[in-house]
């Protein structure tokens, strides 16, 4: 039996991801975590042979509630379920440590399939993720000015992008708007850039979000 840790903040989207997983012989969903606090004590109270993670998590993200995990059990495979397509978050889910990224409205057809796959060792991207992947360990490999930033300056700058208010990002994230202003000051310090117009336009010429 695979036991599988549903981490994700929409109770929704977990019977949803239940229920898909109830339909296959072999896998049973045991734990389930709204947050990263949660997700970290049940990974540390239970055994899973895998966990499916949310890229989209108050407080703090998946990306470092997934580096969190690694610390405590480096060997426990994570696959990151996410809204965002894969180039925006699915090289950075790779590199912290995710077996695989699988968008959400793929998950009905291909949880369970990617979910098998990682358990038994391997990994789970589409071609173009795996691509990119490749492409790090390239020495010709062209540096972009996003890549200095850290995960949660990268979904801030995301979140500017699409067009969000300092406070609606502040809710999103559960931090104060004070915090938002210091990481927008931050981004725009290391992306050499003196406006969110023009860090917006970065973000659109470099197809890091879904418009």
């Amino acid at each position: 039996m695979i036991k599988i840790l549903i981490a994700d903040d929409h109770a929704i989207v977990r019977e949803g991801l239940k229920q898909v997983v109830a339909e296959e012989p072999g896998l049973k969903v045991t734990g389930e975590a709204k947050d990263a606090i949660e997700l970290i004590e049940l990974v540390n109270e239970n055994e899973f042979d895998i966990v499916v993670l949310d890229i989209n998590m108050p407080g703090r993200s998946g990306l470092e509630a997934l580096k969190d995990l690694k610390k405590i059990k480096p060997d426990l495979p994570v696959l990151i379920l996410s809204m965002f397509s894969e180039d925006q978050y699915g090289l950075r889910a790779l590199k912290a440590g995710a077996s695989g990224y699988l968008k959400k409205v793929s998950a009905p057809t291909e949880l369970v399939t990617a979910i098998k796959k990682i358990v038994e060792g391997g990994r789970y991207t589409n071609q173009s993720l795996a691509e990119k992947l490749a492409s790090e360990y390239s020495e010709t490999k062209r540096k972009f000015l996003h890549e200095g930033l850290s995960d949660r300056e990268y979904q801030i700058m995301c979140l500017i992008a699409l067009g969000k208010s300092t406070e609606e990002i502040a809710n999103e994230l559960v931090i104060s708007s004070n915090t938002v202003y210091t990481y927008r000051n931050r981004i725009l310090e290391k992306m050499k850039m003196k406006s969110n117009v023009e860090l917006t336009q970065y973000v659109i010429q470099n197809k890091l979000v879904e418009l």
